[in-house]
């Protein structure tokens, strides 16, 4: 009895802290705001999925704050994930929706990324991706042999977004003549710039992005998908090669999945460093729950929204399971990635 008596004495100390911080955490959030910052411009996928996330996330969160999305587009979302980084308080009422590759420019020594990503805390991914590239039908380009052999040119959004850096390596792996027209705020823009003909494409698309922002072009055949730039097929493209397809050293394979292996944090958002680990782990189990509430689930159906949650903890393992790739192989996709010098 004795014995009990000290075990459960021990577990009260043990747990009664565990349980104030939990109600410590659910008190703070009462009555505030939370900031979902958008890197991208209005009407993309990134918004998209963020606004969509901002609609449910409150109340799954103890204390039902109030979720604001707020756009702060720039650089790849390089703008809002520096900001986030360096100087948003570090209390949890900030989030951010960052392009899938951003963990990883400061591996392969992007200058404009002003963080460390292994000390950002990631709270979760709304989907797992495949990303594509896409023809303007009326342009007369269409499959994956006009890529490797005529310049055409793609819109791109940053060096660290996607549309830029899949172009990158398409021209440093496979010889690709892609000429690549960067500036635009957001893959919205490139879209407008391809009806325009300003660009004949863009690459880095995600699939499921396609096919909720613009299914008329589908329906019409206005555009075509000649490429996955993803390690697996979609099951909705069977017939669509894989860029590893076109892999020829076991050197070319190691960066496609260096690169590509992006695409598992598809849609993913994070808090900066320095937020309390109790706040984090409520913001992460409020992201899962949000992602399979029957409602946002039933949202994003009507939205043709691909949902494939991947939990924070999976993506903290995946950065830090990036950054341990042989040196070599980061140092030749690092010189890709910087582009035509």
């Amino acid at each position: 009895m004795k014995i009990q008596h000290v075990v459960s004495g021990v577990l009260a100390l043990v747990c009664a802290p565990l349980a104030a911080q939990a109600q410590g955490a659910a008190d703070f959030y009462k009555g505030k705001n939370v900031d979902v910052l958008i890197g991208y411009s209005a009407g993309g996928g990134y918004d998209v999925y963020a606004r969509l996330l901002a609609r449910y996330l409150g109340r799954h969160i103890p204390g039902a704050p109030t979720v604001t999305p707020k756009n702060m587009e720039g650089a790849g979302s390089l703008r809002a994930a520096n900001y986030l980084y360096n100087a948003a308080p570090k209390d949890g009422l900030a989030i951010a929706a960052l392009a899938r590759g951003a963990a990883f420019d400061p591996l392969f020594g992007e200058n404009k990324a002003q963080f460390d990503a292994a000390k950002f805390n990631w709270i979760g991914s709304a989907n797992n991706e495949v990303s594509v590239c896409v023809l303007w039908t009326a342009s007369g380009f269409k499959s994956m042999d006009d890529i490797l052999t005529k310049q055409i040119a793609m819109g791109g959004s940053g060096g660290a977004a996607d549309t830029d850096q899949f172009v990158y390596i398409m021209d440093g792996v496979l010889g690709a003549k892609i000429k690549l027209v960067q500036g635009y705020p957001g893959g919205n823009d490139i879209n407008l710039a391809m009806e325009r003909g300003e660009v004949q494409g863009r690459c880095g698309w995600s699939w499921s992005s396609v096919k909720s922002t613009q299914p008329n072009w589908l329906r019409d055949k206005k555009i075509s998908v000649p490429v996955q730039l993803s390690l697996t097929r979609h099951p909705e493209l069977p017939d669509v090669p894989l860029i590893t397809d076109y892999a020829k050293t076991d050197e070319d394979r190691r960066i496609f999945k260096l690169v590509f292996s992006r695409n598992i944090m598809g849609r993913p958002f994070v808090a900066g460093p320095g937020v309390p680990p109790e706040r984090i782990a409520m913001l992460r189990k409020a992201f899962m729950e949000a992602m399979t509430d029957k409602d946002l689930i039933a949202e994003a159906d009507k939205m043709s929204l691909e949902v494939n949650p991947v939990s924070g903890e999976d993506l903290q393992a995946l950065v830090a399971e990036t950054y341990l790739t042989p040196a070599a192989v980061i140092k030749r996709t690092a010189e890709m990635l910087k582009g035509p010098q």
